[in-house]
């Protein structure tokens, strides 16, 4: 039940007024990576607030953002960002706010990781 596919729960949840196609080299970059398993459903969430509204991101959810990896995370953004829903959202500043949720998350669990 955590494997819900990650986007498609947004889908449901946030796009259900119908969502205009995302560039080829988007969706490439999904499939390829098998982007929409790598994240479960309360984190899909925990990381869609911290970055579209204001929220913040559990530890847990940072680390299965991280596993995600970046370039599915930018992937995901990105076509989030092609929702007509979404087109009174400054790309820029939701890109910037990605960015920082990445940066915040890896601070976190860098300062969680035992010394070595």
């Amino acid at each position: 039940m955590a494997s819900l596919n990650v986007y498609s729960a947004l889908v449901v949840l946030f796009l259900t007024c119908g969502a205009a196609m995302a560039t080829k080299e988007n969706d490439q970059i999904i499939k390829d990576n098998n982007c929409e398993t790598k994240m479960g459903l309360p984190s899909v969430l925990e990381a869609f607030t911290s970055i579209f509204e204001t929220g913040t991101i559990s530890s847990k959810c940072c680390g299965e953002l991280l596993g995600l990896g970046k370039v599915c995370h930018s992937a995901l953004v990105k076509r989030t960002l092609e929702n007509p829903l979404f087109k009174d959202l400054s790309p820029a500043r939701i890109i910037a706010k990605s960015i920082q949720t990445w940066n915040n998350c890896l601070a976190l669990i860098d300062s969680l990781s035992p010394s070595a």
